[in-house]
């Protein structure tokens, strides 16, 4: 086995779901709150065009390594719309990829050498940090603000810092917004300047917008609109609920084209064609409106968590994320609710084994050489209103307990 497969951590939130799914098949009423996972299947329309597809006399073989045309066409056009982008994005700088965890895959080997630095934000998505590991690059964990974003202010403090010890210099950054788990999203204007600043520096952008759509009040600003140099990453997973489909696109600088096109070929030859096929639907007017309705939703899961939380007197609300977008709350338990072997790791798997109720410990999502991953965990509230209420209840009604597991563990022995 290579050094490389046994340097990679596993996803975490797939070993909580293993073991939420043993219970569940053992019979037990287990409440998902772990994944991403949004309630609802794909858009209808979006399912019957697969169907038909499937039933027509059609070989659904390779498409195209960039993918269908027809569906690169619609991407550019949601850009033009959603956006207002001046101009339209040209079809020859859009991939359709095998799920943003291919074009991850595709970005990172394009854009980075082995024993390159690359920047992430802690608190940030696990994948970054284990994909670019397994390609030999070096991580750099920038911690976020106390509003839980990483902006241009830090990045400018970690390029300083390095420059005055002697470091090598930031190859590249990735970062979402709205974020992976916090949901904090960045403003145009914070968007705007960690572009600039990445651009001034030489430092190769990569925007993970797959949480784009889901958001509550705040605007949401695309990298395109400030950068051509930057490379967005999005997905059909969560906004169009298409999680198992595999599906998402990039958008890329011309630069970037022809060794994308020859990553692409070899690694994953062409997106599923069934998939794209089907896609084509997600802009119909019929389907948009079924979206919204998704995203209503989760507007109202996402109020009871956070109406929920207020009633945990320990917990501070500045140590709850603003969850600006997407379907996540990030909890930071405080210092005092948690203590050594009694952190958060040890919380959701009680939590999951006593109340049957699985949330994902924040050591996924934080530097591994700091201590807050075993301080803070994520609740999704994806998976619908009943979920999360049913969810929340069992939450106050274990709280007590933990309560006083942490005191008793913090008694003299």
């Amino acid at each position: 086995m290579s050094r490389r497969a046994l340097s990679v951590e596993s996803f975490k939130v797939m070993d909580v779901l293993h073991r939420a799914n043993e219970l569940q098949a053992d019979g037990h009423d287990v409440i998902h709150c772990e994944v991403g996972q949004p309630e609802t299947g794909a858009p209808n329309r979006v399912a019957s065009a697969a169907v038909e597809a499937l039933t027509e006399p059609q070989i659904m073989g390779y498409t195209d390594a960039f993918g269908l045309l027809a569906l690169r066409q619609k991407i550019s056009e949601h850009y033009t719309k959603k956006y207002n982008l001046e101009e339209s994005i040209p079809t020859s700088r859009i991939v359709v990829t095998t799920g943003s965890s291919g074009g991850f895959l595709l970005a990172f080997t394009a854009c980075f050498d082995a024993g390159d630095f690359v920047a992430i934000a802690s608190s940030g998505y696990p994948c970054y940090r284990n994909i670019l590991s397994a390609l030999g690059c070096n991580l750099i964990n920038i911690a976020v603000n106390e509003s839980f974003k990483l902006t241009a202010t830090e990045l400018q403090e970690e390029i300083d810092r390095r420059q005055v010890s002697g470091d090598i210099a930031i190859k590249g950054l990735i970062l979402s917004s709205p974020s992976n788990p916090t949901g904090a999203m960045l403003d145009p204007s914070e968007l705007k300047e960690l572009c600039e600043l990445c651009d001034n520096n030489g430092i190769q952008f990569l925007s993970d917008e797959i949480y784009h759509g889901i958001s509550y009040g705040k605007k949401e600003s695309t990298a395109l609109d400030f950068s051509d140099k930057a490379v967005v990453i999005n997905s059909f997973s969560k906004y169009y609920s298409m999680t198992g489909w595999r599906l998402g696109w990039m958008i890329i600088p011309e630069n970037l084209t022809e060794p994308i096109n020859a990553l692409q070929q070899n690694m994953f030859i062409s997106a599923p064609t069934i998939s794209q096929t089907a896609a084509i639907n997600c802009w119909d007017d019929d389907t948009i409106e079924e979206l919204e309705r998704h995203v209503a939703k989760y507007r109202i899961s996402r109020s009871v968590v956070l109406e929920q939380l207020k009633k945990i007197a320990e917990l501070d609300s500045k140590n709850i994320a603003p969850a600006d977008g997407g379907f996540y709350i990030y909890v930071d338990l405080g210092e005092q609710n948690v203590t050594h072997g009694f952190g958060s790791i040890a919380l959701c798997k009680a939590l999951l084994e006593e109340e049957l109720v699985a949330f994902t410990p924040g050591n996924d999502f934080e530097d591994p050489a700091g201590t807050l991953g075993d301080r803070r965990l994520r609740i999704s509230y994806a998976g619908g209103v009943d979920t999360v209420k049913t969810a929340m209840e069992r939450l106050l009604r274990f709280w007590p307990t933990w309560l006083a597991r942490v005191k008793a563990a913090k008694l003299p022995s």
